[in-house]
């Protein structure tokens, strides 16, 4: 923060180590002359297919199939087969993706892979996806049309409360949201709300925005909603990735030539 910073007049350097970066002032940083840099490629392709599991569990409920099986139900059944909950192919379906850098581009390659079309919004729109059924979209197109919405931007004032209560009404009753990126894109209550009445059919969180949820979270006891403890980056592979770019970073900065300098 702007206090903490100005308690710390000898601090020339901040290094998070982690892709974003709203847990420093970066403006306050900047009027102080300290260089803050991030990590912003290690954990591409974890959370991607941790995106991909997630959309997967909420399709197939494997866990909760798993789990049954060791029950003995499977046992007891008379049929050879018998399942729980509704089975979806995504074959065919749109994967909307909410902000396409790097990490929602990778999720929409492995959603291209199960057949799924793409539709991506970004503020800043590049090139767009190769070799896939791809298309831009505004935001409200996007959130409207999409089978799966799956959120890869960063949190700004702009992004924060990004799917609040109406938006999420505008999706599709059979529609499912995936949050990988930040807690706080999502109005958790809103969230809760909107499983609890039937409004979309399922989501898959990876991040609220309190971490640890010391207090809870309305969503832990919202239907048809898995929620993991901010898992999506720890890899084995990407935390080492991670440390390896964070001693980098301080390398730079101490040779004069900073690297992965944000704000």
């Amino acid at each position: 923060s702007a206090a903490t910073l100005a308690a710390l007049p000898e601090l020339k350097y901040i290094g998070v180590l982690a892709t974003g970066y709203n847990i420093v002032d970066v403006a306050a940083a900047r009027e102080r002359g300290v260089i803050v840099t991030n990590v912003p490629t290690y954990g591409t392709n974890s959370v991607a297919q941790m995106t991909m599991a997630l959309l997967l569990e909420l399709c197939h409920q494997v866990g909760r199939h798993s789990e049954c099986v060791r029950s003995g139900e499977w046992n007891r059944n008379p049929d050879w087969s018998f399942w729980r909950s509704p089975q979806m192919e995504l074959a065919g379906k749109q994967f909307g993706v909410v902000g396409f850098g790097r990490i929602g581009r990778q999720a929409a390659v492995a959603a291209a892979g199960l057949g799924m079309k793409i539709a991506a919004y970004d503020a800043k729109p590049g090139e767009p996806l190769a070799n896939a059924d791809f298309q831009w979209m505004d935001l409200d197109a996007l959130i409207a049309t999409s089978d799966v919405v799956s959120l890869h931007c960063p949190l700004f004032p702009d992004t924060k409360d990004l799917m609040n209560a109406a938006r999420i009404a505008a999706m599709k009753p059979s529609a499912f949201l995936l949050n990988t990126s930040r807690g706080p894109l999502i109005v958790e209550q809103d969230l809760a709300d909107a499983l609890n009445n039937g409004v979309i059919a399922g989501a898959g969180i990876d991040v609220v925005p309190q971490e640890p949820p010391v207090n809870g979270s309305p969503l832990f006891s919202a239907k048809n909603c898995i929620v993991t403890p901010h898992m999506a980056w720890a890899t084995l592979e990407a935390r080492g990735r991670l440390m390896d770019v964070a001693v980098n970073n301080v390398r730079a900065f101490v040779h004069g030539a900073p690297v992965n300098q944000v704000g």
